[in-house]
């Protein structure tokens, strides 16, 4: 057995977050957290904090809160109980391979935070720590939002150990395959005239002009599977929404835009994707279903057809199943078995 195959490997699957409860007091603390990042607030920290405190959290935890309670379950968020099933799939699976692997999820804002995540890795014994970043797509407003979480953390923690960053992995051959599964265990038929649209949390514009590689990734994923479902360019097309604001420009087309024209030109059924987004979470499972559903019913019946026949149907993302643990396992393969990927 060599050095390396008896190192026992962290893995910290890193996300956004959820908030601890529905409670505006929660919300309000997790949505403090996240908007303060200077990856993601408009503006310097002075004047933006001011205006987020006195102007936006106040109303916003209220509005948000009312939003988690639609969709929290008996077992609290749904964000959580997805991860934890994932957390513990994934460890198996590796384990099962005959790795000395513990897997950990850490909140770049929430509660059960990437620092706790780290410190339970170390008090576990491990002596070197592989990062995925749960955002198959890079972004400087979410992998580089994590990498700063976990330097910071390390850094409180003074744990020094060899740490590894999986950067993307939206081109992943495991991933698109998964992708391209759950479109199809959705019910999409592109023989009977469905279209397909891959929907993408938007970035500022300013990112991109600043570097930000976050929109070819995009469309990359898209391209690979559309391939997948031997989809032609007029079966499928991307979307962004939940941009923050209106005072800056945001990456474009817009997802209520496309699907306006999509409502106006044709029937056939509307599938949307999310491939950016691992795990379910409050812009899928209430957006969707409270806001964009009724939205797009209303824009076919305005259109002058019949709801029926061109319905709106959602796919849901990978979540705590053991095909996406299968999928982690794939993009993590590379850093787990001794080649050198040290950053």
């Amino acid at each position: 057995m060599t050095a390396y195959e008896a190192t026992r490997i962290g893995v910290l699957l890193a996300n956004t977050g959820t908030p601890k409860s529905p409670e505006p007091r929660d919300v309000r603390r997790y949505l403090g957290r996240f908007l303060m990042d200077e990856r993601i607030r408009p503006m310097a920290k002075a004047p933006w904090w001011l205006i987020l405190h006195l102007f936006i959290l106040p109303t916003r935890s209220v509005k948000s809160g009312r939003k988690y309670g639609k969709i929290w379950t008996e077992a609290g968020s749904p964000f959580d109980v997805e991860h934890a099933k994932l957390r513990n799939l994934l460890e198996q699976l590796l384990q099962g391979d005959g790795m000395d692997v513990r897997v950990q999820v850490g909140q770049s804002y929430g509660e059960d935070s990437v620092q706790d995540a780290l410190a339970a890795l170390r008090e576990q014994g491990c002596t070197q720590v592989v990062v995925l970043p749960l955002y198959p797509q890079s972004a400087h407003s979410t992998t580089l939002s994590v990498k700063d979480g976990v330097t910071t953390a390390m850094t409180e923690l003074s744990w020094r150990v060899p740490v590894t960053f999986v950067d993307s992995y939206g081109m992943d051959s495991a991933y698109i395959d998964a992708i391209a599964q759950t479109v199809l265990a959705a019910g999409f038929n592109a023989q009977a005239g469905d279209r397909l649209l891959f929907n993408y949390h938007s970035i500022p514009m300013k990112d991109i002009e600043q570097g930000d590689t976050y929109e070819p990734q995009t469309g990359a994923t898209a391209l690979a599977v559309a391939g997948r479902l031997r989809l032609d360019r007029t079966q499928w097309t991307i979307g962004y929404n939940c941009r923050f604001d209106k005072s800056r420009e945001w990456l474009q087309p817009f997802t209520r835009g496309v699907l306006k024209r999509w409502a106006q030109a044709r029937d056939g059924r509307v599938f949307m994707v999310c491939p950016n987004f691992a795990v379910d979470c409050l812009e899928t499972l209430y957006d969707i279903d409270y806001e964009l559903v009724p939205w797009y019913r209303q824009a076919v019946e305005e259109a002058g057809r019949p709801y029926e026949g061109s319905e709106f149907v959602y796919v849901p993302c990978l979540n705590g199943t053991p095909m996406h643990a299968s999928v982690l396992a794939h993009v993590l393969a590379p850093y787990l078995t001794g080649e050198d990927h040290h950053e």
